[in-house]
């Protein structure tokens, strides 16, 4: 029907419509292959029947006859043979359409993509980008120093220092004697009682 029409049919259908016109050709070939071999056993026995009655004049022509026929057997074969290596080919070249034709869409996709993005242009914003974020990391850093230097006054830390010691006296621990009378390790003598 769309040939009425004059659509052009798909890589698939031409494929679907050259496997099947194939086939066909194909179970054409063996119909004839066996009706040679019906010809070819009618034949065997003639020549038998011709040699038993002593006719060798009719015995060499039937015998003739074989040999066309079989000849004639063989090359069906070969004809076989060929109908399915174009069926291959055809296949394979099929396959290969598609291949480009995936391809081809592939790079369309990839155009319209391209033209999408501008490479100047995300160049442009990822410096923009990086400008902006170290700007924000020296304003932090700036803030911070500033805080800091408002904030950390040294009377903080006499302060803290105090309130530690005061804490610590109330538990019972005097940091500066305990800390002398806490047993030290001398150098070169950790694990030495292992060895010995």
């Amino acid at each position: 029907m769309d040939k009425l029409f004059g659509k052009k049919p798909t890589v698939k259908e031409q494929l679907r419509e050259n496997d099947k016109s194939l086939r066909k050709v194909t179970r054409d070939v063996e119909r004839d292959r066996r009706e040679l071999e019906r010809e070819e056993k009618k034949l065997e026995m003639e020549i038998k029947k011709a040699a038993k009655l002593g006719n060798k004049q009719a015995a060499t022509v039937l015998a003739k006859q074989l040999i066309n026929v079989r000849k004639q057997k063989t090359r069906t074969y070969a004809a076989t043979s060929r109908v399915q290596a174009a069926g291959s080919a055809a296949k394979a070249m099929g396959a290969n359409v598609k291949l480009a034709e995936t391809m081809a869409t592939t790079t369309k996709t990839m155009g319209n993509m391209n033209k999408m993005m501008n490479p100047q242009q995300v160049a442009k914003t990822m410096q923009e980008f990086d400008m902006a974020n170290t700007k924000m990391e020296m304003t932090e850093e700036m803030m911070n120093d500033t805080l800091d230097d408002i904030l950390a006054d040294s009377d903080d830390e006499q302060e803290q220092d105090a309130v530690v010691n005061q804490v610590l006296d109330e538990i019972g621990i005097e940091i500066s004697g305990k800390l002398s009378e806490a047993p030290s390790a001398g150098k070169g003598t950790i694990g030495a009682e292992a060895i010995s």
